[in-house]
């Protein structure tokens, strides 16, 4: 009986090793250094099979502010900021507070447009066969919302590609279900930007706005990609934001360069822009060709 109890005992304690967990199902193992290239390879391989199976043939990215509410919602922010200012009139960040609340509700408009966008490329190209210029957003809130908001309205299907971070980011509430997904990496998850983009609309906004549309202009640019149509919505904040001439007068982008991009102003625009500079609505499209 002595052996046998220690027997099972020891059979127990091989059964709960973490050397005897199957590795596929062993978190602790696949989050090694030393696995990190298998763990790309499945950030690239998921979504790409889950977009084959729902019919993903060419998509239109859509970035911009995620700090961009809707206009009722800036409204109400700038109501409260004022009431704030109101009670301490000569706190300078208070007035800070109140200009920089007054000039998100200017620019509110863009959640509006990029509303109007994702009803716009949403309502024609998609069908039980396959699903053709699928708005595609970073899956968060504000500008990113609203273009996945505008798909939902015609039933249509969309993409967020959320990325966890250090401090919580969800998922906006208007994304397909079956094509919300959540990366770790920020390199596959560009790439998933832009494998099947037939076009990149960049409305207002910040770091990451600004990071993946030099990233995209920088593959057009090298020709490592092409067939991407850009589009800046929003002239007058773009052209503060970033001085072309500039950058062409001290050599440092030819004059040809800048037709890597063009402007728009409404979400009718930039749709129009990229009818024409695709020349591809009258037959099934296809995604850019990339260098390999």
């Amino acid at each position: 009986m002595g052996d046998s109890r220690i027997a099972s005992k020891r059979l127990g304690a091989a059964r709960q090793s973490p050397s005897y967990r199957r590795a596929d199902q062993d978190l602790a193992f696949l989050s090694q250094d030393e696995l990190r290239p298998v763990r790309l390879q499945l950030e690239l391989l998921k979504p790409e099979l889950i977009q084959r199976r729902e019919g993903i043939r060419s998509t239109i990215v859509v970035f911009g502010s995620a700090r961009l509410p809707e206009p009722a919602i800036s409204r109400r922010r700038l109501a409260q900021a004022m009431k704030r200012q109101e009670r301490n009139p000569h706190n300078s960040s208070l007035k800070r507070a109140v200009a920089i609340a007054k000039r998100q509700v200017a620019m509110s408009r863009y959640y509006e447009e990029a509303r109007a966008l994702g009803r716009l490329v949403s309502c024609k190209y998609q069908s039980r066969g396959g699903c053709d210029y699928v708005v595609v957003t970073g899956g968060g809130p504000g500008i990113m919302e609203a273009a996945n908001r505008g798909a939902a309205a015609v039933k249509g299907k969309s993409i967020g590609l959320n990325i966890s971070l250090p401090h919580e980011q969800r998922p906006n509430a208007y994304i397909t279900p079956s094509l919300s997904f959540q990366f770790r990496y920020f390199a596959l998850r560009k790439m998933h930007f832009l494998l099947r983009a037939k076009a990149l609309v960049a409305f207002p906004g910040g770091f990451g706005t600004c990071d993946e549309l030099f990233e995209t202009l920088t593959l057009l640019q090298t020709r490592k990609v092409i067939g991407i149509t850009v589009i800046l919505v929003g002239r007058e904040f773009w052209s503060r934001v970033i001085d072309w001439q500039l950058l062409e007068d001290n050599g440092f982008i030819d004059p040809q360069d800048r037709k890597l991009f063009h402007y728009a102003d409404t979400a009718d625009e930039a749709w129009k822009l990229i009818a024409r500079h695709q020349r591809t609505f009258r037959r099934r499209p296809s995604p850019p060709r990339w260098h390999r």
